[in-house]
């Protein structure tokens, strides 16, 4: 293993761990869904900005199931994964496709929590709806307001991770 992939696993592996850690420690209980809104997405969208898509996804999907794991939802540990996982590589893409036409990384990261939040409701209503059914589309406002969370925090944090010359990686 060379220096490289030292540095992004360690880097995949903090991230996974302030991903669960930000999931677990402010929870705001949305009424009338048993779930809670977050800032664990603010994680998953930097993990995605941050990592890339191999490492952003496993550090995204590894660290908000883990908070699911370590809460007690344990039935949503897979989907959780999944979903999570899946942002941050979304997330990968339409921030580094975005570079060839906006400049600014705020903007960017912006646009890409817009992907982010549609996924996360879409993710969880498409889970949902075989344990609740219809019933399942009470979360979704709430899935879309702990999705903006998630994009207003990265959004903030970004420019002090850049500051801070935390590298983006390139794949």
């Amino acid at each position: 293993m060379n220096k490289t992939n030292i540095k992004q696993l360690t880097l995949a592996a903090l991230f996974a761990a302030l991903t669960c850690v930000a999931t677990m420690i402010i929870k705001i209980p949305t009424p009338g869904t048993g779930g809670y809104i977050h800032l664990g997405d603010a994680f998953v969208v930097l993990s995605g900005i941050f990592l890339g898509p191999i490492y952003g996804g496993l550090a995204a999907g590894i660290g908000s199931a883990l908070s699911d794991l370590l809460g007690g939802y344990f039935q949503y540990v897979p989907i959780t994964f999944l979903v999570k996982g899946v942002i941050a590589v979304v997330v990968y893409f339409v921030y580094h496709k975005l570079t060839r036409s906006i400049k600014a990384p705020v903007v960017k990261c912006i646009i890409s929590g817009i992907f982010s939040t549609i996924l996360v409701a879409i993710g969880y209503f498409a889970f949902e709806i075989f344990m609740y059914g219809p019933g399942a589309a009470a979360s979704i406002p709430a899935n879309l307001v702990q999705g903006l969370s998630g994009l207003v925090i990265s959004s903030i944090l970004l420019p002090i991770l850049l500051k801070a010359n935390v590298k983006i990686s390139v794949a």
